[in-house]
């Protein structure tokens, strides 16, 4: 093996110059980057194994002429402590701030007029009462509607979530057992669990249901606080991630697919990327399941199969540049209309004249592979009933960005597919938002999962752990 095939450099030195351990941490992705922040922390040397050009898995940037386009809009809440962790660990939370206090304008495209607009917001009160008077004002429901949500949620407050048999049920099947109308389902239950599981409340798993609404919404009074980027994701994720590895002594290779990945004869680990072979003491499999699947040694998991039946949810992103500012929020939510979330990524992209919207489409699977021609017609016509202002302004640039596997599908009974860190094959970890982290497909389980497998590849290798976000790990 040559020196550079080595990971993080010489043999038998980690970046202190003392004996230490080694690993090799498979995707730069958030889990993956994650990963790999955590084990270098703690005195391991490593190597990050990316395929792509860049850092950042679904999370990222790219060029569009003098734009600078995510492929997705992303956002967090104030109860993602995890990525909260991850973006102080990469020096980037004043480039995601946080609201001062929820606040999502809900707009009804058919709405009758002065009743069009709602807010969903919070007040300095305790829970369950810092929602009170939102709901009690809340233009998009009947006074029965309103009565009825505030008995469900109290009732989804009480379920216990490591119940696994919350797992198998639906959602809607729940919610219409509680009273809930279509109208309340459309309104409120839809018009958050799409955003946060990608799939509306009947595709959903009562159990990653529940720890959304009781996570974000019943914990504690700030927990639905909204944060996003003001900057391009691929600063945070691309460059000030691979500053920090660079920073923590990770070798990092991009554009390098691993092979194979195969126990070696001394009790440690071979990793094979084309022209190379990295040895190691731990290796973790953060990419998706499928792929994890394929890279997996015989005998890793009872039953790896069982990956396999882990579906996947696609989200899909429309892109709007208009020649004047049409939009003085900076974003909404929308109901009665196929548009679902509209946010103002004017001044992140770079762009200097004009405004530019970015419509996140979650659970598209009717619209994916739609052409963009479909897509135009479909939605500029929305955007003018939705906003006045769109009306006599001229569409400079559309274009759509697709992640036909975005996310994992929250189905019932994904919790039981859903595998820990730890394989059966000791030094072999996993990491990835579809582990079983207990949160749905966001960048927060991304980022727990990583935690998680950095946690026990340390305690496997005696190395210290004290430095670690600390969670809850799901059972």
């Amino acid at each position: 093996m040559t020196e550079a095939a080595r990971p993080g450099g010489p043999p038998g030195e980690n970046r202190t110059g003392r004996p230490g351990s080694t690993a090799v941490v498979v995707g730069g992705g958030l889990a993956g980057v994650t990963t790999a922040l955590a084990l270098a922390d703690a005195g391991v040397r490593v190597t990050l194994l990316e395929g792509r050009p860049r850092l950042g898995g679904l999370a990222f940037s790219f060029q569009r002429g003098t734009l600078t386009v995510d492929n997705g809009q992303h956002v967090y809440l104030r109860c993602c402590t995890a990525y909260r962790w991850f973006l102080d660990r990469i020096d980037a939370a004043a480039l995601a701030p946080l609201q001062n206090r929820l606040d999502v304008p809900v707009l009804d495209a058919a709405g009758r007029p002065g009743r069009r607009l709602g807010r969903l917001r919070r007040d300095a009160l305790p829970v369950p009462l810092h929602l009170g008077r939102s709901l009690a004002t809340y233009p998009h429901l009947s006074l029965a509607e309103r009565a009825n949500v505030g008995r469900a949620a109290l009732a989804l407050k009480a379920l216990d979530l490591d119940d696994p048999a919350l797992d198998e049920r639906d959602f809607a099947d729940w919610l219409t057992a509680h009273g809930q109308s279509a109208r309340a389902v459309e309104a409120l239950w839809d018009l958050v669990g799409v955003a946060t599981l990608n799939a509306v409340a009947k595709d959903a798993s009562l159990g990653l249901a529940a720890m959304v609404f009781k996570t974000g919404l019943l914990s504690d009074p700030g927990a639905a606080d909204i944060g996003w980027a003001h900057v391009p994701l691929g600063e945070l994720h691309d460059r000030l991630a691979r500053k920090a590895l660079d920073s923590a002594g990770v070798r990092t290779e991009l554009r390098t697919r691993v092979t194979s990945v195969r126990a070696g004869e001394d009790g440690g680990w071979r990793v094979e990327v084309p022209g190379e072979s990295l040895d190691a003491d731990a290796v973790v499999l953060a990419v998706p399941q499928r792929e994890a699947y394929d890279l997996l040694p015989q005998g890793a998991l009872d039953r790896p199969e069982r990956l396999l039946e882990i579906g996947t949810a696609p989200i899909l992103n429309v892109h709007v540049v208009y020649d004047r500012k049409v939009l003085s929020r900076p974003f909404f939510a929308t109901l009665g209309s196929p548009v679902q979330w509209v946010f103002d990524r004017t001044e992140a992209s770079g762009l200097s004249e004009g405004q530019y919207l970015a419509l996140s489409q979650s659970a598209a699977h009717h619209e994916i592979d739609e052409p963009v021609a479909v897509l135009r017609e479909r939605y500029l016509p929305e955007l003018e009933r939705l906003l006045p202002g769109a009306r006599g302004a001229r569409v400079k640039d559309f274009f759509a960005t697709r992640e036909r596997t975005a996310t994992f599908a929250p189905t019932p009974g994904v919790g039981r597919l859903r595998p820990g860190a730890r394989t059966k094959a000791p030094g072999l970890y996993l990491a990835g938002a579809w582990t079983a982290t207990g949160w749905p497909a966001t960048m927060e389980s991304a980022v727990r999962s990583g935690v998680s497998a950095a946690d026990a590849a340390l305690t496997a290798l005696g190395r210290p752990r004290d430095h670690l976000f600390v969670h809850e790990e799901a059972a």
